[in-house]
């Protein structure tokens, strides 16, 4: 395989999307890392957050819309720790991490320090 112009040395996967997955497919059902894109078709926007939901896992998601108010109220019920709308840029002031096996704990922003702090309740 060529490496893409620029890129000397390492290791390079190429992009690979799969269309037509069903959620019956081993690769609808597990956490793929890797320039991987899935497509599943849908059929109402109930269906599609039904399909989003249909995880055991949860890190992250997201959602493309013409109209964002549509896109925010899908995003709000998906389960996942991170929501991306039209392709948002990555926050780093913001809170990252997942839902469900994905993960409950958080990184980043300001939810990110309380994993280095220890909370004392004394009561008298």
């Amino acid at each position: 395989e060529e490496m893409p112009d620029g890129l000397d040395s390492g290791y390079y996967v190429k992009p690979t999307v799969f269309a037509e997955v069903t959620p019956d497919m081993a690769i609808f059902r597990e956490e793929i890392f890797g320039p991987v894109l899935s497509i599943t078709t849908y059929s109402t926007e109930e269906e599609a957050i039904a399909l989003a939901n249909d995880s055991v896992y949860g890190l992250s998601g997201g959602v493309w819309s013409g109209d964002e108010e549509r896109g925010m109220r899908i995003a709000r019920q998906m389960r996942t720790g991170q929501v991306s709308i039209n392709g948002g840029p990555f926050n780093i002031s913001a809170p990252f991490g997942g839902y469900k096996l994905s993960g409950n704990g958080r990184e980043l922003g300001v939810h990110g320090l309380d994993e280095y702090l220890e909370i004392k309740s004394i009561q008298r």
